[in-house]
């Protein structure tokens, strides 16, 4: 299955801010790559999630989310795999679902050590705080992992993307600081200068 509200080979990019079917040339992309179990992508989401979802309703940029599950072998278990699985049925249900149970996720995600993700009770127990969610079709798809391959094939286009690590952040294909030298979030006023300053 691919999930609606996706772009890309295989509809491996979820997006948020505009219809992944409207005719180009849209607003500019911007590209995040993330992996669920990562701590940086954590602060990241938490510090600026926001601050993106605001710009991207206000039309400045479309989110691009590529997703990676390299953790799941570096540290062993599934946690990435299966969070990105229930990421997808929550993209089957609508952009606002998606993103808001995207922040959830990373609000409430254990220790990177800890395979807590792969548990479906706590991805179906996180999903309660996303309005208008939780249904017989998202719990059947998330507890029948109907999205596994799907996972799977997201996965491997990240692997063959390039990228190195996670958070990594584009805009028009150049990269957004996110990080500062001592691995804590920007603040959202830096960030937002950055996509000013490459807009003009």
């Amino acid at each position: 299955m691919i999930p609606a509200n996706t772009t890309g080979e295989g509809g491996t990019t979820v997006v948020y801010g505009a219809d992944p079917q409207a005719p180009e040339p849209g607003p500019p992309v911007l590209d995040l790559y993330l992996d669920l179990r990562c701590p940086y992508c954590r602060a990241v989401e938490n510090a600026l999630g926001d601050t993106m979802r605001q710009l991207a309703d206000a039309g400045e940029f479309v989110l691009h989310h590529h997703f990676g599950t390299f953790l799941d072998a570096q540290l062993g278990g599934h946690g990435s795999h299966r969070a990105l699985a229930a990421l997808g049925a929550a993209a089957d249900v609508g952009q606002p679902q998606f993103l808001t149970y995207l922040h959830t996720l990373y609000r409430n995600q254990p220790h990177e050590e800890h395979d807590g993700f792969a548990a479906e009770r706590m991805l179906l127990g996180l999903a309660n705080d996303v309005p208008r969610l939780r249904s017989h079709t998202f719990d059947d798809a998330v507890l029948d992992q109907a999205y596994d391959s799907w996972a799977r094939r997201v996965g491997r286009v990240f692997d063959a993307s390039g990228v190195a690590a996670t958070p990594t952040v584009l805009f028009r294909d150049r990269p957004v600081a996110v990080l500062d030298a001592a691995g804590e979030a920007v603040r959202p006023e830096q960030f937002t200068a950055q996509i000013h300053d490459a807009t003009e």
